[in-house]
């Protein structure tokens, strides 16, 4: 053995993962969180203890100039921020600000659209994907984690498990698609997913991704369409049916209100209401 080599548990970006999971971070956070952490020191070229806010600064100006969204900047400063702030209390972050977000809308389909997407695939595991994440809101994440355990027939709802912020709640469970849910029962165990792979194991968010594209391609629809998209379609469709904000706050896993408040800036009943001074 070398042993020049130091123990792992002294490396220091083995001990960070090691409080990342200690802290229940997603993996996914985990991961992103590693790689913006480790291109930063890549870049200052200097131990952590003696990286300043001038490192940090120019490493996060060096992303901006690359032409990376203000989303990815702010990934990027929390990753920084969580190591170095919390982790080795260092202090500079309070003189380095966040990137500025743009305020978007989201992009919403028409039922007709979605119901488009939905009768020209042919494959029925993939019409199934794209039913229930436009039937419940679930995001794409939540999808290839449900487990046959999750769906309960006898209250008519699914338990998403463990989603975004490490919290469960419950959804809806469509009625459509109940017949086809309770033949998957029938073949699987209550621990299998309910969407697997060739191989037999989890689906990957990215082939979800894929055969949302392709079904929205297929039904002629020149939007940019993702799983999200039939996310943010599912709440403006439920909002234009009369269904309290607040309920569908909860359907989507919203901590704040005003993250489901932006459907009403996209929902046709809102618009519908206001007549225009040409007409």
């Amino acid at each position: 053995m070398n042993e020049s080599q130091p123990y792992p548990s002294q490396d220091p970006m083995v001990k960070l993962r090691q409080e990342m999971r200690l802290r229940k971070f997603s993996q996914k956070t985990i991961k992103s969180y590693l790689l913006y952490i480790e291109a930063c020191l890549r870049f200052v070229r200097k131990s952590p203890r003696d990286v300043d806010g001038a490192d940090v600064r120019n490493y996060l100006d060096n992303l901006a100039s690359t032409g990376r969204s203000a989303s990815t900047l702010n990934t990027a400063y929390s990753a920084l921020q969580f190591y170095f702030g919390k982790i080795l209390c260092r202090k500079f972050f309070v003189h380095i600000p966040r990137a500025k977000k743009p305020h978007t809308l989201p992009e919403v389909l028409s039922k007709e659209e979605v119901r488009r997407m939905i009768d020209v695939t042919a494959n029925p595991k993939h019409k199934c994907m794209i039913q229930i994440l436009y039937g419940t809101g679930v995001r794409v994440g939540e999808l290839v984690q449900l487990r046959m355990r999750d769906i309960d027939f006898e209250r008519n709802c699914i338990r998403v498990v463990q989603g975004k912020g490490a919290k469960d709640r419950m959804g809806l469970l469509p009625k459509s698609i109940r017949d086809l849910l309770e033949g998957q029962k029938r073949v699987k165990q209550p621990t299998d997913f309910l969407f697997t792979s060739y191989d037999g194991g989890r689906l990957t968010e990215a082939t979800v991704q894929k055969v949302v594209r392709s079904a929205a391609k297929l039904a002629s629809i020149q939007k940019e369409v993702t799983p999200h998209t039939l996310r943010h379609s599912f709440a403006t469709h439920l909002l234009e049916a009369g269904t309290d904000i607040r309920y569908i706050q909860e359907l989507l896993g919203h901590a704040k209100i005003a993250t489901t408040q932006i459907y009403t800036k996209v929902s046709a009943q809102s618009l519908g209401a206001i007549k225009s001074p040409l007409d």
